[in-house]
């Protein structure tokens, strides 16, 4: 189960981080946002989603020695980024589309941690 999930997340962050960086434009324009200015901050955001995305492949391959990174990227990253995007909606009037963002997020952060409560660690097995 953990190995599915670094899987969805790593393809998750690997699409989001190359829309960031190919087409900029239209992922602002789909969401009703301008586009960011200047744009080295889309490409940053990119980069680290493309960087977040290709560590996933360690628990992919060996999530009980990976298990650190599942919980990093997944319940405190994701976790976290769920709650923002909720709390700069109602805060600063976000856009309602990034909800989404919101949506897909937590909804990663709870699927990893619900899997990492269910498969003991190592440590545990010991």
């Amino acid at each position: 189960m953990l190995s599915r999930i670094a899987a969805i997340s790593g393809l998750y962050d690997a699409v989001v981080g190359a829309l960031l960086l190919c087409a900029p434009g239209w992922l602002a324009q789909t969401f009703g946002v301008p586009s960011a200015s200047p744009r080295i901050f889309s490409d940053l955001n990119g980069l680290f989603l493309l960087a977040v995305a290709i560590g996933y492949s360690l628990p992919y391959r060996d999530p009980a020695r990976y298990r650190g990174y599942l919980w990093v990227m997944g319940p405190l990253l994701k976790g976290a980024g769920a709650v923002t995007f909720v709390l700069d909606y109602f805060l600063r009037g976000s856009p309602a589309s990034f909800l989404l963002f919101a949506a897909s997020d937590g909804s990663l952060a709870l699927l990893t941690l619900l899997a990492l409560r269910a498969s003991p660690s190592v440590r545990a097995q010991r």
